[in-house]
């Protein structure tokens, strides 16, 4: 059986961090959404929701054996999920199930080049890491990184179509600007991005 970590340690502090995931209908009564494309009304995303998006786009859920909520080539487990918030960016540490602060500052316009990341509640950045694919050939590592942040991707979807969250994944990405921002290494390169945010009454 999956175990679902309590919760993600996130600098956002919350009055009941031990309760379970907000219901969809619970978030849409208690948020003034984003219009479709994810600006934000409110400051926060609620750190429980947070929690449980990156648990289900690249948790472990079988931590004997540190299994992941999506699959990867050769089990290299490459991608790092950055979460760009207003308050900083930070790292996810899956084993830890925790976010650890990269910068202390609002870097979400260096997420994307369409305006609208720039005020987004949250944008993800797959960052994958071309040292666990020692085995993979030089041309292979792009495509198998692609596919496998892909994955990732699609976990984030599904989870947000079950939530009341509204996503989009996106390609269109200044990586030169925003590997500086994220002080990325030489052998760290970004896949794709995800901006979420709570969906307008138009959606």
């Amino acid at each position: 059986m999956e175990e679902r970590p309590e919760h993600v340690h996130h600098p956002i502090e919350s009055s009941n961090r031990r309760r379970p995931i907000a219901s969809a209908s619970a978030v849409a009564a208690s948020h003034a959404g984003p219009d479709a494309h994810g600006s934000p009304q409110h400051a926060h995303v609620l750190p429980d929701t947070l929690s449980a998006l990156l648990w289900a786009g690249f948790g472990i859920n079988r931590p004997d054996k540190g299994g992941r909520m999506a699959p990867s080539a050769h089990n290299w487990q490459e991608i790092d999920i950055y979460a760009v918030l207003a308050e900083g960016a930070y790292r996810y540490d899956a084993r830890a199930h925790r976010l650890l602060l990269v910068k202390a500052e609002d870097l979400r316009q260096h997420t994307g080049t369409q305006n609208f990341v720039a005020t987004a509640l949250v944008n993800l950045v797959y960052v994958a890491d071309f040292v666990r694919m020692s085995e993979a050939q030089d041309d292979e590592r792009g495509f198998l990184a692609g596919a496998d942040a892909g994955c990732i991707a699609q976990n984030i979807y599904l989870y947000c179509a079950g939530s009341g969250l509204a996503t989009v994944v996106r390609g269109l990405i200044d990586r030169r600007r925003l590997t500086h921002a994220l002080g990325l290494t030489a052998t760290q390169c970004i896949a794709l991005a995800q901006t979420l945010g709570y969906p307008g009454p138009e959606a």
